[in-house]
């Protein structure tokens, strides 16, 4: 890679950390021979880890979502839930009720499935909105309200929520407010035709494996270490001119008058601070990943769609010409320009 003058040239992952980047790596290694032709899913699930964030993945039936948080969670020291929202799903079936103690002469909480580290929402857009708000408030404030009582989540906490983008009938899209508490909104696509020939004799494997009851006996990721990975990342150098060019897209996304007047006209609503957070949060991690103690514009640029599409809207008339919020991303990142 072929970096500017101002920026460092690449280096290897500190001595104190390099054990521990080599955890991750296997990580994703093990991850990525499980869910075969997904490399952009695995990528973003272990950035949302170390970013300490949520995945809204959006893809057809069949391509290994549910497969992919699973096998993280297999794989991580932390239990799992998962959780089919439908229609008549009730706030209680997610976040746990009051349970009344005759004996005892008092209420007793049952928590939810919510209080599992990793957690996996499954058509997330089928849950009408009450239910949606509850997933909200545990998403934004790590914490969930049951009565006049409020129960603390895990420190690790992922929520990965799906959503269908063929069926559309008897959904609750989900409002602005609760996409903008998700890290990266991901979409993902069907593996080549190698891939797939692949899948087919992973499928083989697993079914026979089963029928031989032969668990496989996976080596677990402490909680302890997703700590210290978390701080690794924090303290990645970030050079001031790539927090400039940072702040830059995330305000060319409310105004772009100064890049593109036609392009500002496009733009209904852009990303808010919290983006600015996640957009930085999420460079640094893909850094980390890349065993690089720094971050570099290609890291920036790289996740720039996922993190923004579902912060930047586009007006009534742009979205009547085919515009959305990809495609407003993509324009930004073509005019703001480079540190």
């Amino acid at each position: 890679m072929n970096l500017p003058p101002q920026f460092p040239s690449p280096t290897d992952v500190p001595a104190h950390d390099a054990g521990l980047h080599q955890e991750f790596t296997a990580l994703r290694d093990a991850l990525s021979s499980e869910i075969v032709g997904q490399s952009l899913l695995v990528e973003r699930l272990l950035i949302a880890l170390l970013a300490d964030g949520h995945l809204l993945v959006e893809g057809a039936p069949g391509l290994a979502k549910t497969t992919a948080i699973r096998a993280l969670a297999s794989r991580v020291d932390a239990s799992f839930a998962r959780i089919q929202f439908t229609p008549d799903l009730l706030p209680a079936d997610l976040t746990g009720t009051d349970i009344w103690r005759a004996q005892e002469g008092r209420f007793e909480f049952q928590a939810g499935p919510i209080f599992h580290p990793i957690l996996l929402a499954d058509e997330i857009n089928r849950a009408p909105a009450k239910v949606q708000s509850a997933l909200l408030e545990a998403m934004g404030e790590r914490q969930v309200t049951v009565g006049r009582s409020t129960y603390p989540l895990p420190e690790v906490f992922l929520v990965m929520a799906t959503q269908n983008p063929i069926e559309q009938e008897g959904t609750f899209p989900l409002p602005e407010a609760q996409l903008d508490r998700f890290l990266m909104h991901v979409r993902i696509g069907y593996p080549d035709a190698n891939a797939e020939t692949e899948i087919l004799r992973l499928a083989r494997e697993r079914a026979l494996q089963a029928m031989q009851h032969k668990p496989a006996t996976l080596q677990k990721l402490s909680l302890e270490k997703i700590g210290q990975a978390r701080r690794a990342v924090l303290e990645l150098h970030m050079a001031p001119q790539l927090e400039r060019y940072l702040v830059a897209l995330v305000l060319a996304s409310r105004d772009a008058s100064g890049y593109d007047a036609s392009l500002a006209k496009r733009i209904a609503w852009g990303a808010s601070p919290r983006g600015s957070i996640a957009l930085e949060r999420c460079a640094r991690a893909r850094a980390w990943l890349a065993g690089r103690d720094f971050v570099t514009p290609d890291d920036i640029r790289a996740v720039a769609p996922d993190v923004l599409r579902h912060r930047v809207l586009p007006s009534y008339e742009a979205a009547a010409e085919g515009w959305d919020g990809e495609r407003l991303v993509a324009a930004l990142l073509d005019r703001v320009p480079l540190p």
